[in-house]
């Protein structure tokens, strides 16, 4: 009977440690402090991993090598008590590409809009449809965002129960209480983030994603030339999302994961094709223009 027993404990293990979505890491770095203890952050570090690594956010199972590698970096900027503080998060979110030991960037975001209450040692409670508190609904918004980015990598549109259960996340926050969450606080926030993706003028932008990444991306090592073409027309959808949605924030999170990276892999294209590239890319990330040159050369 105890064997049995052990063997059932050790199934549900395996099922728990395979529904583990993410693998990540958390970096708090914080100013000279007045008064709240120092130590109160390296506690806050393990205790924000664990929540990450060990909350089920799906039903999915998920093998070691298909989690999602995500970088949390939190610079504290101000105490506004022992236990309160306020600052900005970058968030980092990784997956792999198909066929490789290369990983692409879904996610490069810095939001600055980050303040939440810790007492050394409390659990971190979270809920979906319930606000329990900004840290753990900030940490739940991007954790969801993260994975209908991913899921939308995968699966045309595959993405949209995850947006959705992020924009639960963000209606469950009281009024006034944080910054962020609202249409009212700036536009670039958490709202116009998950605006830019649920929106019903978004199509161009969901179908790019898929393209990019599955039918780009991931057939790289098997037909490079196929590949690069299909993601050449992710990106001209991007850009007629960009006519259609103007400013969209969406747009803005793609390029910032993904400029670095179009540069390298457009450097090699034909003359004609990198021509079309660079003038789509100057034109959905004007700021950083000058980052495509090598395409034209």
């Amino acid at each position: 009977m105890q064997k049995i027993i052990l063997t059932i404990c050790l199934i549900f293990l395996a099922l728990a440690s395979q529904a583990q979505e993410f693998t990540a890491n958390v970096t708090i770095n914080v100013p000279k402090l007045q008064t709240a203890d120092p130590k109160i952050f390296s506690t806050l570090e393990v205790a924000l991993e664990e929540f990450m690594n060990t909350t089920k956010w799906t039903d999915q199972l998920y093998e070691v090598e298909e989690r999602i590698e995500v970088s949390l970096q939190i610079n504290i900027q101000e105490e506004l008590s022992a236990t309160s503080f306020k600052g900005e998060m970058f968030i980092q979110a990784v997956r792999p590409i198909y066929g490789s030991r290369k990983s692409t960037a879904l996610l490069e975001h810095a939001d600055n809009n980050f303040e939440f209450s810790y007492t050394e040692f409390q659990p971190l409670e979270f809920s979906q449809n319930a606000f329990n508190s900004n840290l753990t609904s900030f940490l739940g918004f991007y954790a969801y965002m993260i994975l209908g980015l991913d899921y939308d990598s995968f699966e045309l549109e595959g993405g949209t129960s995850y947006f959705q259960q992020a924009q639960d996340i963000l209606n469950s926050v009281p009024a006034n209480t944080f910054s962020g969450w609202s249409s009212l606080d700036g536009q670039r926030n958490r709202y116009w983030m998950i605006e830019s993706v649920l929106s019903p003028r978004a199509g161009d932008m969901r179908t790019a994603m898929y393209d990019y990444h599955r039918l780009g991306l991931d057939l790289m090592q098997e037909d490079p030339e196929v590949a690069r073409q299909n993601m050449t027309g992710a990106l001209q959808k991007l850009k007629s999302f960009g006519q259609a949605y103007p400013n969209a924030m969406s747009i803005q999170m793609f390029v910032n994961a993904k400029r670095d990276e179009i540069v390298e892999i457009y450097k090699g294209a034909p003359t004609n094709e990198k021509r079309s590239i660079h003038s789509i890319m100057v034109r959905l990330d004007p700021a950083n223009a000058s980052i495509y040159t090598p395409i034209r050369r």
